[in-house]
């Protein structure tokens, strides 16, 4: 049988640590740790990683795949005084750990930001203190305590996702309950106070998912409007206006979606559960590796990127998860070579 140096006319190197800079398709032997490695091609895939402290759907979050923040949220079953939650998490890239609650209960709320300067507005609620109804509320996060800052213009819920940064973001669309319909509306947040800007261009559609780098760079994929139901349609955000884009290949709403909007992947989504994931490439979608199973109302970490995004919670497989899922991107890395 031919070997190594037979076929490359060269040995594999013996290395005690692997090496600094190495090149598609070098090989070599780390005999600190007894294995033999290869830079090589690495597919798209899905981890998992740690779960979070608190099980609950509909959370809001921000961050990266290595400091990512979760809050709020619908708990099950119901504990008294409330469905909903005012727990915060945060993660490190291997475990979650319970921080400084919020001061108002709410689920469903327009989240973004990064693990130490995160926004928290607007939300659903029905407790004792606010019993049926979409809130304005909005709190800001400093990386150790929430604080009040100002409303929002419209009440709403349902968005879920705030694009940009503490002081230079945006939310678009979500439910009122107070008037049992969807709103159109987009809010620019400049750290202070909410301006309200240019309507979604699919009137009456919340629960999309949505997704960008910066607050004047988005895009919000399908979603559920009274009377049509589930949504296909797409629309990108440039600062100013909606525009239609291309359409999701198939209709669902609680998806959830990062990266920025030019290079993306849409994850999940309901109606029914699915674990279908696309890949969106500023023009067109495209199928990408799948969720390990049906999930929907995920928290997605806002800035992850199409190489290493995080999804967390939700509903998996119709059961309410406190798991975590990791995404990395298809790239050229280092393999450990096994024999079966």
């Amino acid at each position: 049988m031919a070997t190594y140096y037979d076929i490359f006319g060269q040995k594999v190197q013996y290395l005690s640590s692997d090496p600094a800079n190495v090149t598609e398709g070098q090989v070599w032997y780390n005999s600190t740790s007894n294995t033999a490695k290869v830079q090589g091609f690495q597919a798209a895939s899905w981890a998992s990683g740690g779960n979070t402290t608190t099980t609950a759907s509909t959370r809001s979050g921000g961050g990266t795949q290595t400091a990512s923040i979760v809050f709020l949220g619908l708990l099950n079953p119901y504990p008294a005084g409330g469905p909903e939650t005012v727990n915060t998490e945060t993660y490190d890239g291997t475990s979650w750990t319970e921080v400084n609650n919020l001061s108002t209960k709410r689920t469903g709320a327009f989240g973004g930001g990064t693990q130490t300067a995160a926004v928290a507005a607007g939300g659903y609620a029905d407790n004792p203190t606010n019993p049926s109804q979409s809130l304005s509320v909005t709190e800001e996060w400093d990386g150790t305590n929430w604080s009040g800052s100002n409303n929002l213009n419209t009440g709403r819920a349902y968005g879920r996702v705030m694009v940009g940064i503490q002081t230079a973001g945006m939310i678009s669309g979500g439910y009122r309950q107070q008037t049992t319909s969807a709103i159109d509306s987009t809010e620019l947040y400049d750290g202070t106070s909410w301006t309200t800007a240019n309507a979604y261009a699919t009137s009456g559609a919340y629960s999309r998912a949505s997704f960008g780098a910066t607050y004047d760079a988005a895009i919000a994929a399908g979603g559920y409007a009274p009377g049509p139901g589930t949504l296909t349609a797409v629309e990108s955000w440039d600062g100013t206006c909606w525009t239609s884009t291309t359409a999701y290949p198939s209709a669902f709403y609680n998806m959830s979606g990062f990266g920025t909007q030019t290079l993306a992947l849409v994850a999940g989504g309901r109606d029914p559960g699915t674990d279908l994931v696309n890949k969106w490439d500023g023009i067109s979608w495209t199928t990408a590796t799948s969720l390990p199973a049906p999930r929907h109302t995920a928290t997605a970490g806002t800035f992850g990127t199409y190489s290493d995004g995080i999804i967390s919670g939700g509903q998996v497989s119709g059961t309410q998860s406190s798991s975590t899922l990791e995404f990395t991107g298809a790239q050229v890395g280092t393999q450990t070579i096994t024999t079966t």
